[in-house]
């Protein structure tokens, strides 16, 4: 007899078959691996991913890359990149005019911008601010029928249920003041929360650092006779007021004249004024995050920022989701109708005098996974791959040129892969403290030095290892001024390192030449010529991953072209950093990558004064020359005029004579935009790039149905399949079906015969 538990195959073929017809139906309207919703594909949305929640949103903590999509999309310092320009070119943002600058003696009175700079003792930025210019909708700014702030004095008990501001019931707005941005500037030095700019700014705006201090003393005098957890990260403290304290260096003219006093003379500070440190904050917001309960939910600056640029942030689910929404208070600022060469006939001119933002909501995915981002994006779900990451287009260009992975799907697709130089550069140094690489001590040391400095110069093969290691995807630097800063062109081949062939070509000079020079330091094939010892350099470097053996390796063979033994020391970082300090590194590799587009955030690198052993700075090598320090305390005090470009070929000519760098190579930066994105152009200094781009919403949706196509036809086949398994149980329950029947026949038998 069967178990009762026993389901009959015919009656399991049954099952499976309306299971599969099932599955069938349920599954026609169904897209795999779709990471939104299908309505929403067909909106002017853009979307992409992100790889890590950003940690700070606040103004006044964010610096990090990953943060900068949303930070620059919501806030508006005053200055910003010109979208399409190179060099870059910095322009009003919130500001009427680019600032204007009053340098004054001494004596207070105001001197020419041709003063000497040691002469100068203050330089007054005046920034006139633009009218009608409005915050996006938030509580902060809402006021009840008597003017009073509605949500400004809440208990806790009011804060139930809210978990972002547009819980709340009203919203509203208010006008940028010259007054928001100078409660930024004090807010720098609020103690409470993380100020990475607030150590450099506080010895450039006059007054700054004493203003801390007593923000500071007045912060600890509220901790008194308060609990650890009274005060701390879900504690709460009455609300600093920064108004409430002056700071000589900023002054308030009227509602939209804002001036700003530098200690010296200092061109760079225009630069500063295109971060985001610099971007307006209203005090209400800050009075607003700074009530009571307002911490335990999560509710403040990083999560919920506030400004007046194109979008805000309408969702933030930690580790999940972020949204970007139109800022509906947002004026429109005109598309450029300017760009470098080349920019028109690609099409990144065409919208020229429209108004921006074209894009209405930014939906971004946290994606961990490499291959997800890589995937969904191929598919179309992802018009950019990665929010805040530029160069994922370098990996797919390599791909094509390779033919390898999705070469074929991103050819097919008609993805769109646009490249630019980073402003930065990776380079090898020598320690100019050292007896056999640096300056030397005596006359003939510092022949000696150079000559061998010259002969790695000519072996160091960049050329070859762009080729090898950045599938040319790369430029080879002839000194530190770097593509896409002023006096990048006067930055010509070195003589010592190239000839110049009949067309007018530059070719590395050949190692025979490099051999020579090594000769005359006292070092034929790579021996001491006094001591008859093998010459031993070390080589101070920072690097982990199965691919960094090669480029070690690589290393070790430039000095093998010389007979040159070579010490590899590598590190982890912080070790490396340590020797760098010390000033114990002999020679060693190092990158820099550009605050800011200007030719003296890379010439500082070689000034003395700068020393990273002797004064913690970032000349690395701790390279000293008179003449270059000097040509340096020049440059960096004026303007992009002929007289700076003057000084900066000097410079060049210094650094090329001396070599205390191999200049090494500049990488490309490549974004990566489906087909039907537009006005995409990549850059590691130009931020603010989202109200410029665009999307067809009807074309992605076409491509994404054409490109994600479901097959269905296994589904038909399954009821056979099904059918085709359950066969041998079938069989063998009918087997047993019969040997029961026997079995009973047999004892019906032996019973009737008793």
């Amino acid at each position: 007899m069967l178990s009762k538990f026993c389901i009959s195959p015919l009656l399991l073929c049954r099952y499976c078959f309306l299971l599969s017809i099932s599955l069938l139906l349920s599954g026609c309207d169904q897209v795999t691996n779709q990471p939104v919703s299908k309505q929403l594909l067909s909106e002017n949305v853009l979307f992409s991913s992100y790889q890590e929640s950003p940690k700070y949103l606040d103004s006044t903590s964010s610096y990090s890359n990953n943060e900068t999509p949303w930070t620059y999309a919501v806030y508006e310092p005053p200055l910003k990149y010109h979208y399409l320009k190179r060099p870059y070119e910095l322009v009003p943002r919130t500001l009427t005019e680019m600032p204007t600058v009053k340098f004054l003696g001494k004596d207070g009175r105001q001197v020419s911008a041709e003063t000497p700079a040691d002469q100068i003792v203050e330089s007054v930025f005046e920034l006139k601010i633009e009218a009608g210019i409005k915050y996006q909708p938030h509580p902060a700014f809402a006021k009840n029928e008597a003017g009073q702030h509605r949500y400004l004095s809440l208990n806790e008990s009011q804060l139930e249920g809210v978990r972002r501001p547009y819980d709340f019931e009203y919203t509203d707005t208010r006008e940028l003041v010259a007054e928001d941005y100078a409660y930024a500037i004090k807010r720098l030095a609020t103690p409470r929360i993380k100020s990475p700019s607030f150590g450099f700014l506080s010895e450039k705006i006059v007054g700054l650092a004493a203003y801390g201090q007593k923000i500071k003393a007045y912060n600890d005098k509220l901790k008194e006779g308060k609990s650890a957890k009274e005060i701390g990260p879900l504690g709460h403290l009455p609300w600093l007021d920064f108004r409430q304290h002056h700071l000589p260096g900023v002054e308030v003219v009227n509602s939209q004249t804002l001036k700003i006093r530098v200690v010296g003379k200092y061109p760079q500070f225009k630069y500063w004024l295109a971060m985001t440190f610099f971007a307006p904050i209203p005090w209400e917001v800050d009075a607003f995050y700074a009530q009571a309960g307002m911490a335990k939910r999560n509710l403040n600056q990083d999560t919920w920022p506030v400004g007046t640029g194109p979008y805000m942030l309408t969702e933030y689910i930690p580790d999940a989701r972020m949204e970007l929404t139109r800022n509906p208070n947002y004026r429109g600022v005109p598309y450029p109708c300017e760009g470098e060469v080349g920019d028109a006939e690609k099409g990144l001119l065409k919208d020229c005098g429209q108004r921006t933002p074209f894009i209405d909501k930014v939906v971004s995915v946290i994606e961990k996974e490499a291959t997800s981002v890589s995937t969904k994006f191929i598919q179309g779900y992802y018009d950019i791959p990665q929010l805040e990451r530029g160069e994922p287009g370098i990996g797919y260009q390599v791909s094509i040129q390779d033919g390898t992975g999705q070469a074929k799907e991103l050819m097919a697709r008609k993805i769109q892969l646009p490249s630019t130089i980073q402003v930065g550069f990776w380079h090898f140094g020598f320690n100019w403290l050292d007896p056999v690489v640096g300056l030397g001590k005596t006359p003939e040391d510092k022949i000696r030095n150079k000559k061998l400095r010259q002969a790695l110069a000519i072996a160091f093969d960049f050329e070859e290892y762009v080729s090898i290691f950045e599938d040319n995807r790369a430029k080879v630097n002839h000194s530190a001024i770097v593509p896409g800063l002023f006096g990048n062109s006067l930055s010509k081949p070195n003589p010592i390192i190239y000839d110049i062939t009949p067309d007018g070509r530059y070719k590395r000079k050949s190692i025979e030449v490099a051999k020579k020079l090594m000769e005359e330091a006292g070092y034929p094939e790579g021996r001491d010529a006094k001591t008859g010892k093998p010459l031993v350099l070390n080589y101070d470097t920072q690097g982990v991953g199965p691919g960094y053996k090669a480029r070690l390796d690589w290393v070790a063979k430039q000095f093998a072209k010389l007979n040159i033994q070579v010490e590899i020391r590598n590190t982890d970082y912080n070790r490396f950093q340590d020797k760098m300090r010390k000033g114990a590194a002999q020679f060693f590799f190092w990158g820099w990558l550009a605050d800011y587009p200007d030719p003296e955030n890379f010439l500082f690198l070689l000034y003395g004064p700068n020393s990273k052993a002797k004064f913690d700075g970032e000349n690395s090598g701790n390279f000293m020359h008179a003449e270059y320090d000097k040509l340096f305390d020049r440059m960096k005090d004026l303007e992009d005029t002929p007289e700076r470009a003057a000084i900066i070929g000097r410079m060049i000519d210094i650094m090329q004579d001396e070599l205390p760098l191999l200049y090494g190579w500049s990488e490309e930066f490549g974004g990566a935009y489906h087909q039907w994105v537009g006005n995409g152009k990549p850059s590691n200094i130009v931020r603010d790039n989202l109200p410029y781009m665009k999307v067809d919403a009807a074309l992605r949706a076409t491509k994404i149905k054409e490109w994600n196509q479901a097959v269905w036809w296994p589904l038909g086949i399954l009821p056979l399949l099904l059918v085709l398994l359950a066969w041998p149980a079938w069989k063998a329950w009918r087997k047993r079906q019969l040997q029961q029947a026997v079995g009973n026949a047999s004892f019906v038998k032996k019973v009737s015969s008793c």
